[in-house]
């Protein structure tokens, strides 16, 4: 195994890759609580190197609310080996994470899920976050959206073709699937995925109400999305709040 840890080195304190686990599991234990989560399926996973290439990866089938910092596997995304592991991720995983870490070094942490109103917009003939709340402001100019929807992620061929669709943007809307958003930080990723859920909890409870959307213009839209990437340290302190909660009530995130 190329990247087995004896857990003595994994509870080290204050490494990279320590911390990197411990916000990872705390972003999957609240993707759990918020009804994120897809039964066992969907995944996360964070670069714990400079060239992006090893990355941690929540392991094969266990649900979210059960990962602790320990279980997190380490692979490289140039190991043609990985799938043969003993403990070898889902291949889902494998095929979209390892190849979104290798074309996209940009993408510190990357989000994928299923989750219930994103996924609701992805249905749509038109999925577009149309501007008509503050929390769909923040996505503006910020969306890639990909229309061809195939089946499982079985291939490295479709990861790669992903890793082309998402381009420079934080967000991909993938048709009749889910989302994928990535981030230069686990906190920034699961802040982005958060206010996405919300954003798009608004515009289908606005298309339930049958009436006419009021988008606001342009100009405006570009102004407050740039207000909020200049808010400040916003999404880290929503991660140290998160973990304190967690700190407080499934201290066992940690292990």
């Amino acid at each position: 195994m190329a990247f087995a840890k004896r857990s003595s080195e994994i509870e080290r304190a204050d490494t990279p890759e320590r911390q990197a686990r411990i916000d990872l599991t705390a972003a999957f234990r609240w993707a759990a609580r918020l009804g994120f989560h897809e039964g066992i399926a969907n995944h996360f996973s964070a670069m714990v190197s400079d060239d992006g290439r090893r990355f941690l990866v929540n392991p094969r089938w266990r649900h979210f609310s059960r990962i602790r910092a320990s279980n997190l596997l380490l692979v490289d995304a140039d190991d043609p080996g990985t799938m043969e592991r003993p403990d070898a991720p889902d291949p889902t995983a494998w095929y979209i994470h390892g190849a979104l870490h290798r074309e996209l070094p940009q993408a510190r942490c990357i989000l994928h899920t299923h989750m219930p109103y994103a996924t609701t917009v992805t249905t749509l003939e038109d999925p577009e976050i149309k501007p008509i709340d503050q929390n769909c402001l923040r996505f503006f100019g910020r969306v890639a959206y990909d229309d061809n929807y195939g089946g499982l992620a079985l291939s490295m061929d479709e990861g790669e073709r992903l890793a082309r669709a998402i381009g420079d943007k934080s967000v991909l809307m993938m048709a009749n699937h889910g989302v994928i958003v990535v981030g230069e930080s686990i906190a920034e990723a699961f802040d982005e995925l958060y206010y996405l859920e919300k954003a798009c909890q608004v515009l289908v409870l606005a298309y339930a109400t049958g009436k006419e959307l009021r988008p606001v213009s342009g100009n405006l839209a570009a102004r407050v999305a740039k207000e909020w990437r200049n808010y400040g340290a916003f999404a880290q302190a929503h991660l140290a709040e998160l973990k304190a909660i967690l700190d407080a009530e499934e201290p066992d995130y940690r292990d």
